[in-house]
């Protein structure tokens, strides 16, 4: 498979896509963690947004990597007061403080990974009208770009 690692920002739909695909090694991480801050960097101060994390296809090279990448969104999206529903599957986290950094906040998340199995008991558990943990990308793409964030 391809390796893709970017981040997208769509102002015309308020919407960050970023992408982690292929066998990533932890030297990949970090750059598309450096891409993911500075897309965040750039917004302009008050956005509401909303985000598509895709990671269907995403491989990690090693233990390490997949322990580098795992904490990045969570603790990036806690900066713009969300919280992703499966960190209540983690002691560590329930003290993770929310704030809304530059005023900014993000409204609605969409997962897309390719392990339909978790994914699938996330949505089960943790699946919200403002976010979902699917398995197929174009759903994810479609449920993520309909979702209107003026009404919030």
């Amino acid at each position: 498979m391809d390796k893709e690692l970017y981040t997208r920002w769509d102002d015309k739909k308020n919407l960050i896509t970023t992408r982690l695909s292929g066998l990533i090694t932890e030297t990949e991480v970090k750059q598309w963690k450096e891409e993911l801050e500075k897309t965040f960097t750039e917004l302009p101060q008050g956005t509401k947004f909303k985000i598509f994390v895709n990671l269907h296809g995403f491989s990690p090279a090693s233990m390490s990597t997949h322990k580098m990448y795992r904490e990045i969104i969570p603790l990036l999206l806690s900066k713009y007061n969300w919280r992703i529903g499966y960190l209540d599957l983690f002691d560590e986290a329930k003290d993770l403080k929310l704030t809304s950094e530059n005023g900014m906040e993000c409204l609605a998340a969409v997962h897309c990974h390719h392990d339909s199995y978790k994914i699938n008991e996330y949505e089960k558990k943790f699946g919200k009208d403002s976010e979902h943990f699917w398995d197929d990308p174009e759903k994810s793409a479609a449920w993520i770009e309909s979702y209107s964030i003026s009404a919030n």
